[in-house]
């Protein structure tokens, strides 16, 4: 995320603004908060807070969507972050870039291990757990103070960072010569690829499987190291400029026909009476079947996002380039809204379906606001 701030094409096309991958990134922003909503009132995955709703008619929509988000959206963060890496490095240098990067990225993941998750923490245990105890009582017994939370992106791509600074000359030499633009079939059959590597991962290390305390899901990683390296190759290969439309509506077109897997999911986990946990991980071909599918349907998204966008999404406006600039911040701070809405209606009679449909869009709106007000600092503002 803070890697997405050069708007330009710094290849061939040098005048072509890149405004559609800032209105892109606002969109998978959202994506973020929308995601996190949904775990936190009953879909798959970890959150501070979480109320689980009943209602089979709200859970499978929900499971949906964050199963759809988890097969791109974080991996679409990477892709641009590597893109931007490669422009900005050759820009500003490796000393210059290495000390911004550590800058930009080190702050906010101490800043929030330190500071933002112990007070998250705090609240729920008092407000949810009935513990009125102060902040100070509480962080005397706490012990979780390498927390990234949220911010395992940040850190993942400080990682990356560090490796393509020091990889360079292993690895620049034998790639000189520009590659051509990827085209369908290419896509296709690297996602495929991808996804095989990623269910041979899931064999010992299934999804859901967390690397303390950094937060790191080995299970989805083999996603987000090829989306970086092919960021990098894009911004050095001109391949956003060169991606056709045509390319994106096929693609669109696979991710449409792969929707349709999900009630084969369904039956399939029906019929053989299997637990849900095989699709997860394991030796089992549904283990194999799914990381496919999800490696498909989720190139197949950014595919058509990305042409999609350039086509029809490559304006700005003052309120687009506002929400642009308070994006990372966003990102880094959402929890707190999400939280400190989902507490406030905690004692709520209704099902937390219900309470999904008030959070959401306040989630998104108050996160967007908190990000503005904090930006306002100047201190702040220079490092985000």
């Amino acid at each position: 995320m803070p890697a997405l701030t050069p708007p330009t094409i710094t290849t061939q096309a040098k005048t072509e603004k890149l405004f559609y991958i800032d209105n892109i990134r606002i969109l998978l922003t959202i994506l973020v908060i929308l995601h996190h909503a949904c775990v936190c009132y009953g879909a798959p995955g970890g959150w501070y807070y979480k109320e689980q709703t009943a209602t089979v008619g709200a859970l499978i929509p929900m499971t949906m969507f964050v199963s759809l988000n988890q097969s791109f959206f974080m991996g679409f963060f990477f892709l641009l972050s590597g893109f931007f890496t490669y422009s900005s490095y050759h820009r500003k240098g490796a000393l210059r870039f290495f000390t911004d990067r550590l800058v930009r990225l080190g702050i906010p993941l101490i800043f929030y291990s330190f500071i933002f998750s112990p007070v998250l923490s705090y609240l729920v245990y008092y407000f949810a757990e009935g513990s009125p105890i102060s902040l100070w009582q509480y962080l005397s017994g706490y012990n979780n103070w390498i927390e990234f939370g949220v911010l395992w992106f940040v850190a993942a791509l400080l990682l990356f960072t560090l490796a393509y600074i020091f990889g360079r000359k292993l690895f620049i030499p034998f790639t000189k010569a520009p590659l051509p633009t990827p085209g369908t079939k290419g896509i296709f059959l690297f996602s495929i690829a991808i996804g095989v590597i990623s269910f041979l991962i899931r064999i010992k290390l299934p999804v859901g499987w967390v690397l303390r305390p950094v937060g790191f899901q080995p299970g989805h990683f083999s996603q987000y190291i090829a989306l970086f390296i092919i960021g990098l190759l894009a911004s050095k290969n001109n391949w956003l400029h060169q991606l056709s439309f045509k390319t994106g509506q096929k693609m669109l077109r696979v991710a449409l026909y792969a929707l349709w897997f999900f009630p084969v999911f369904f039956i399939i986990r029906t019929k053989l009476n299997m637990p849900i946990a095989w699709y997860s991980g394991g030796f089992h071909w549904q283990a194999l079947l799914y990381a496919v599918w999800e490696q498909c349907i989720g190139f197949a998204i950014i595919t058509a996002i990305l042409t999609y966008g350039k086509r029809y999404w490559n304006t700005s406006s003052y309120i687009l380039n506002i929400l642009s600039r308070k994006a990372f911040a966003v990102y880094i701070l959402h929890p707190l809204p999400l939280i400190g809405l989902s507490l406030i209606l905690r004692n709520w009679a209704v099902d937390p379906a219900i309470k999904l449909l008030v959070v959401a869009p306040l989630g998104v709106a108050g996160s967007f606001l908190l990000a503005w007000a904090v930006l306002l600092v100047p201190a702040v503002k220079r490092i985000i």
